[in-house]
């Protein structure tokens, strides 16, 4: 069964980060930079919030586009997260109940990894890939019995 560990053994480990004080447009410039869709907002070690396009676009739809503003006050407060053991179906439960696109991975009290809604939909139609071929092979093998 596929976990969120072997999501991160495909995808690497790293975190992009950045403190309750970084402004809308740093967070918004480094989220381009690496072309990703969402960042923790931590101190010391901690995740205090995670900041999204999502949340990003909510802003700027409700008329309050102040980008020197600190990403505190724009991010998401409460953090879902999962172990590293955890399957990706029960990933995928988890984003789709809670309405997240963004799930950190935390062992140990430390976050080991940042997975999406795109990786998480990636592994599941690997795992049925595999699937899918390991029962050919196993009729074709069938046929050339008979």
């Amino acid at each position: 069964m596929a976990t969120a560990r072997h999501i991160l053994q495909a995808k690497g480990k790293q975190v992009y980060s950045v403190s309750p004080n970084t402004t809308i447009l740093e967070t918004l410039k480094l989220m381009s930079d690496k072309n990703i869709g969402a960042v923790l907002v931590m101190e010391e070690r901690k995740v205090k919030g995670i900041f999204s396009e999502r949340d990003f676009s909510r802003y700027t739809a409700s008329g309050g586009c102040k980008l020197d503003s600190p990403v505190k006050d724009l991010m998401t407060h409460s953090v879902y997260y999962v172990s590293p053991d955890e399957s990706i179906e029960a990933c995928m439960a988890q984003m789709t109940d809670k309405r997240i696109r963004h799930l950190p991975i935390v062992e140990d009290g430390n976050v080991v990894g940042l997975i999406s809604i795109g990786d998480v939909v990636k592994a599941v139609i690997s795992n049925y890939k595999s699937l899918v071929e390991g029962l050919e092979n196993y009729i074709m093998g069938s046929e050339v019995r008979l």
